[in-house]
């Protein structure tokens, strides 16, 4: 009798456990596990889109010697998009911006700072006409390919 009340105590503390990792509301639990197992997906599609990731800036970095920072945060109305390099990097500015053209996106505010090196700090929102999602890695892509097609445009062009 001990042993199988211990063992449903310790079941019990397991799937509570379970579901506050999970941020499950889920009471019973078949519920906390499905739950957990949707969970477990969303974090195997977030190491799959950092892998993508390192993938694509390594093969950046291969190509491009031109060390680059490019970071986008998803804010409540938009994102935060920060790029910044060692050494000034003349016109990409405007391949930027025409990346952010080409998504949709409106430049609300932003800081750039082009003489010894590069800094661009912009938020970005969505277009109001736009019907389709845009996510922060939308946006990273779009970015790091606006770096690539510069980079390799100014590269034709010395």
């Amino acid at each position: 009798m001990f042993s199988r009340e211990h063992k449903r105590a310790g079941l019990h503390e397991k799937l509570q456990l379970l579901r506050s990792i999970t941020n499950s509301h889920a009471m019973n639990k078949a519920s906390i596990i499905v739950d957990a197992s949707k969970y477990i997906e969303e974090l195997k599609q977030k190491v799959e889109r950092l892998n993508q990731d390192i993938t694509a800036a390594q093969a950046s970095n291969n190509r491009n010697p031109l060390p680059m920072q490019v970071t986008v945060e998803t804010l409540e109305k938009g994102f935060l998009i920060n790029i910044f390099s060692e050494k000034s990097c003349p016109g990409l500015l405007v391949s930027v911006l025409e990346a952010f053209q080409d998504l949709g996106l409106n430049v609300l505010e932003a800081r750039v700072s082009c003489t010894d090196s590069f800094r661009l700090q912009a938020v970005g929102g969505e277009n109001e006409e736009q019907s389709e999602y845009i996510d922060a890695q939308v946006v990273k892509q779009a970015v790091l390919q606006a770096i690539k097609n510069w980079s390799e445009s100014s590269d034709e062009q010395e």
